[in-house]
């Protein structure tokens, strides 16, 4: 059996051939009524080759699958063929990544905010294991009592026992009432906590525990005030003060030792500070200093980084060097020195990260009492240091943005490590007199903690040294014991960890499930796309909706149901219009989305609808009959337009309607836009409007043209229903042609006369204005003379009498006519005094001769008695109820050039230098009648005043000036404010002379708030700013715009002194924000601030 002949058939042809071949067929199918399986095949698109490797899919194509699934190593943005991260990224973070690395190691806390300073404190109670067993044996009907040790206990245990890395502190946060959001200080902290430990701990029967606060943290100091004569010490000398921290001075001092000096050193009162001594009876010189007189087991040192600036007035933070030693011996700085060794070791840091004083981060580094290692905890992060409090830079030690230098280390195999801002100096001397003993530098260390070294570690308890070397004990299990948790906390632990673990095992199952579930789904995909297209035109074939397949083959979720109702015609069959929305499927595909999804209908090769394909061929043809007339029509146009006489019958039809219809691209049918070409020059009455009325141009066509326009529009074959009330029953259709030789509307052409008569008449009238008051309508000055009465009239009304009598052409029907004289005139008298409500104009000397200054458009303008008298004829006003004005003089003098009462023109020949000198000297005013009211024009300016100064939202320029004085364009420039409405750049722009920038402000903004502005803007720190406002200069800083008549438009302009140093915008800010909002009222409000009250 011989191949068949399929060459021709699968042949690819070029768009414009395809198109050709179709529209071929559709003539012939529409002619003869006959459709052969040839023509199917054709017009479905059947015969179209299998595409491969194409980059999207092809929608004529029903053979064509192509980017139904992405390429093998491909991916999309969401569906089935996400990426396999992001898909497991969806599920949410893995609670498996939260598990602690061993028991070994610590745990974090959670920073709920702001919370990093409670953090560092907790993580520094919890690592002094004499202080956490304790609150472990606290009696659980306390901790009930008292939901800070119950909440502190829990913490605790989840520290020490919890599966997590990191701990939630919320509930503990939440029981003191702290808010969150606040970064408050650490050592505050502490210090109210412990107090509130030591009161809540009072209730306990456990004796240990009972005082563990007093006994790990609590030392004793006095001070003492001694006489330089008797040399006796006062009576509050004796008296002992507790303390838990001892609070050092830092600025200016390098290392501890000094700032231990500092603390211990000796004050002398003389001059106006000398003491009263009761034993002398007289003032006198005498000395004052700190004696330590006991000191705990764990010493704190509190280094005082936060100083006070007078100059800005502001806190900052000493960020300098300070030294601190491994090993410190406090022996020899008690009172009375112990014979016992009093040596402590370093066993935590605080570090506080950043410049400001009231923002930044607090982290801790703290020493395990057991193994010596050191452990960095930043909120939820732990990391492990190594045996040195800054890291030791070993392979697979996390370094941390601080920085050690190991020298002189007992430890020989440990190598040093360099950072940022702490480091070990061997150089600087040691505490204990060792020049051996490791000594750290850091700028950002905020608190030091020391615990007290024993030589027997193993069996030593915690005690407090005092000067008579006496220890109170406490039987406290040895430090390298491990203690279990109580009953009550383990089980507690133990939920806990158990709800966690199931947690865990939850999102692994589920994480399991959904993957192995995806790569089910697409292995699924693949393999029933690879086997879709059919393969030969012999073979039976389905039909399957383009979107439902899509649809399929993207989700991780499947449709219920094949759904092919969207290419179903009503017939219940496949129309040829749906080709580009469905694709042939092979049977077996078919049968194996139907046997697993179901839905449908089936619609098989045999289910094309040749009654739709018959439909569709007629429509064909219509349109390109209608497509080819449309053409030579649209030549017919053309040449109408153009001007052409036509021969025969011809038509008007509107010349705008028939540019737009020239100009539609040619389409297969009549659209809405086709109707209405006689619209445009049919009056209101059914009649040909006047060609001289607005948009009622028209144009000749020939009949031929217009019958082809006049069926498409569906004029006159469908007649108007009744029951449209828009349309006047008398109108009919027939009246809307218009043959070359219909009469135009008799009652539209009378009323477009009358309205030219109208314009002519109001012509001749503005004409006749202009000629009688010629200066004024071209807006020219004139000379103005003593002793002669001229009159005064709104500003605002003369600009709209000018426009009115200037306006011309087109626009002398649209001018706005000016009221009447007579209301004008009742305007501008007070009804409560019967005067003027406005001043009158300035006046101006030039060339020896008095003008009116360039008057405001809200001012009053000057008119001459002739001028007066004719516009109270034009105007409707009365000559007696005119505002009279004259022009004196300030002084006596009387001009010698100025003695006619009639009104002349001064021109230059009569005058000289001596008459030019005497004018120069005297000042020229306008004296009206009625007089000026200045009590009712005082109260309105005042309030206007107040209404331009409460602006909001508006915009002012200022100008960053590099020299010393600004140029004159600068400092005049607020005289000229600029449109407010007119939008403006908020980006700051180079200049000749600097930098300009619009600033948003309002009436209420204040000097300090604009000064923040423009350090935002231009980085002048706010006290190096010099603002000016043209000449003056603007002081202070509470005072609002408002206040110092800064208006919207003004520009203001601001040089740098330079004076003091350069800083962070957001130290401010932060200060700003705590100081004014938060910082006085510290921990007021919680649970803390109870405590001590």
């Amino acid at each position: 059996m011989s191949r068949p002949a399929t060459r021709n058939k699968n042949k690819r042809h070029r768009p414009e051939d395809e198109a050709e071949i179709r529209s071929e067929i559709l003539r012939r199918i529409h002619s003869t009524g006959e459709i052969t399986q040839d023509d199917i095949e054709q017009l479905y698109n059947i015969r179209k080759t299998i595409c491969q490797g194409c980059r999207v899919n092809t929608r004529d194509n029903p053979n064509c699958f192509c980017g139904l699934v992405p390429p093998p190593n491909g991916s999309r943005k969401s569906g089935l063929w996400q990426k396999m991260s992001e898909i497991v990224a969806s599920f949410g973070p893995d609670p498996a990544k939260d598990l602690r690395d061993s028991e070994d190691s610590p745990a974090g806390l959670t920073n709920l905010g702001a919370t990093c300073y409670a953090n560092s404190i907790l993580q520094f109670l919890y690592m002094n294991r004499a202080f956490r067993e304790c609150i472990f044996s606290v009696e659980p009907e306390v901790l009930k009592q008292h939901p800070v040790l119950d909440q502190l206990a829990c913490l605790f245990a989840q520290l020490r026992a919890s599966k997590m890395a990191f701990v939630d502190s919320a509930p503990f946060i939440k029981t003191l009432d702290l808010d969150n959001g606040v970064q408050q200080d650490s050592h505050e902290f502490l210090t109210l906590l412990l107090s509130l430990l030591e009161r809540c701990l009072s209730h306990s029967e456990v004796r240990n525990a009972k005082t563990v606060v007093q006994d790990l943290f609590r030392g004793s100091v006095s001070h003492v005030t001694r006489c330089s004569m008797c040399q006796q010490d006062s009576e509050a000398s004796s008296k002992l003060e507790d303390f838990y921290e001892l609070e050092l001075n830092v600025k200016g001092l390098k290392s501890l030792d000094d700032s231990l000096v500092d603390y211990l050193s000796v004050e002398a009162l003389n001059g106006d500070n000398q003491y009263y001594c009761e034993s002398c009876g007289t003032r006198v010189d005498a000395t004052r200093c700190i004696k330590l007189r006991a000191l705990p087991p764990v010493l704190n040192f509190q280094l005082k980084r936060c100083v006070f600036l007078q100059k800005t007035t502001a806190k900052k933070k000493i960020t300098s060097t300070f030294s601190f030693p491994r090993l410190l011996d406090m022996g020899k700085r008690l009172a009375q020195p112990s014979d016992s060794q009093m040596v402590y070791e370093l066993s935590a840091v605080l570090i506080h990260k950043g410049t400001a004083v009231n923002s930044g981060h607090y982290v801790a580094h703290i020493k395990d009492e057991i193994t010596g290692h050191w452990w960095e905890f930043d909120d939820e992060q732990v990391s492990s240091l190594g045996h040195h409090p800054f890291g030791e830079g070993k392979s697979g030690v996390v370094c941390m943005p601080d920085k050690v230098d190991i020298v002189n280390s007992p430890c020989k195999d440990e190598s040093p490590s360099v950072s940022n801002k702490n480091y070990v100096n061997p150089e600087l001397p040691s505490s204990s007199g060792d020049n051996n003993v490791e000594t750290y530098s850091s700028t950002d260390a905020y608190m030091l903690m020391y615990s007290i070294r024993h030589s027997n570690l193993g069996g030593d308890r915690y005690s407090v040294c005092s000067a008579d070397s006496k220890e109170r004990k406490a039987d406290v299990a040895p430090l390298n014991a491990k203690t279990p948790l109580p009953s009550h906390l383990s089980e507690m632990i133990d939920e806990l960890n158990a709800s966690y673990l199931i947690v865990c095992d939850q999102y692994k199952d589920r994480k399991e499930r959904e993957l192995s579930n995806i790569t089910q789904r697409r292995e699924e995909v693949r393999s029933l796309i690879s086997e879709a297209p059919v393969v030969s035109l012999e073979e039976p074939y389905f039909w399957i909706s383009t979107d439902w397949l899509r649809q399929w083959a993207d989700t991780v979720a499947p449709p219920n149901g094949i759904d092919n109702s969207t290419i179903r015609c009503s017939h219940g069959k496949v129309p040829v219009t749906k080709i580009g929305s469905m694709k042939r499927l092979s049977s077996e595909a078919w049968t194996r989305l139907y046997s697993k999804y179901h839905g449908g209908p089936c619609l098989q090769d045999i289910d094309c609808c040749k009654v739709c394909l018959l439909d569709v061929a007629r429509e064909a043809v219509n349109a390109n009959s209608y497509r080819d007339t449309r053409a030579s029509m649209k030549e017919l146009a053309e040449a109408a337009l153009a001007g052409k006489c036509f021969d025969g019958t011809l038509y008007y039809v509107s010349k705008p309607w028939l540019q737009q219809w020239v100009r539609r691209k040619n389409s297969d049918q009549p659209s809405e836009a086709d109707a209405g070409p006689t619209t445009g020059i049919t009056c209101p009455h059914g009649q040909l409007r006047p060609e001289q009325a607005a948009s009622a141009k028209r144009v000749l066509v020939p009949e031929v043209l217009w019958l082809f326009l006049y069926e498409n529009a569906n004029l006159l074959l469908t007649p108007r229903k009744e029951e449209d009330n828009s349309i006047k029953p008398e109108l009919h259709l027939d009246r809307l042609t218009f043959p070359f030789d219909s009469r135009v509307c008799p009652e539209c052409s009378i009323e477009l006369t009358e309205v030219a008569c109208l314009e002519d008449t109001l012509r001749e009238v503005k004409m006749r204005q202009r000629q009688n008051h010629e200066k004024l309508a071209a807006g020219k000055s004139f000379p103005l003379s003593p002793n002669l009465k001229y009159y005064l009239v709104p500003s605002t009304w003369m600009c709209k009498w000018r426009n009115y009598v200037n306006a011309s052409g087109k626009n002398i029907s649209l001018s706005v006519k000016p009221d009447s004289l007579d209301g004008v005139i009742d305007s501008l008298i007070c009804e409560k005094h019967s005067r003027l409500l406005d001043r009158p104009p300035g006046l101006t000397c030039k060339r020896g001769m008095i003008f009116q200054k360039i008057p405001a458009t809200d001012g009053l303008a000057i008119l001459t008695a002739n001028d007066w008298d004719t516009f109270c004829e034009e105007w409707g006003g009365r000559q007696e109820k005119g505002i009279i004005a004259e022009i004196k003089f300030r002084d006596s003098l009387k001009s010698n050039i100025f003695g006619s009462c009639q009104e002349q023109s001064i021109t230059e020949d009569q005058m000289n230098d001596e008459v030019d000198d005497q004018l120069a000297d005297r000042e020229p005013y306008i004296d009206t009648s009625p007089e000026v009211c200045e009590d009712c024009i005082g109260e309105r300016e005042t309030s206007e005043l107040m209404e331009k100064l409460n602006y909001s939202d508006k915009d002012i320029c200022v100008c960053l000036i590099h020299g010393k004085e600004a140029p004159k364009s600068i400092l005049e420039a607020s005289k000229n404010c600029f449109e407010l409405d007119r939008r403006t750049s908020k980006r700051s722009r180079k200049t000749p002379f600097g930098d300009k920038v619009n600033l948003k402000v309002s009436g209420c903004t204040s000097i300090y708030q604009l000064k923040m502005m423009i350090w935002e803007y231009f980085g002048v720190v706010k006290e190096n700013q010099v603002l000016h406002k043209g000449r003056s200069i603007i002081d202070g800083e509470s005072a609002t715009l408002a206040d110092l008549n800064i208006f919207p438009g003004d520009v203001l302009w601001v040089t740098d002194s330079e004076i003091h140093e350069n800083r962070d915008i957001a130290d401010e800010l932060s200060n700003q924000k705590i100081d004014l909002q938060l910082a006085e009222e510290g921990f007021r409000g919680s649970l803390l601030a109870s405590s001590t009250s």
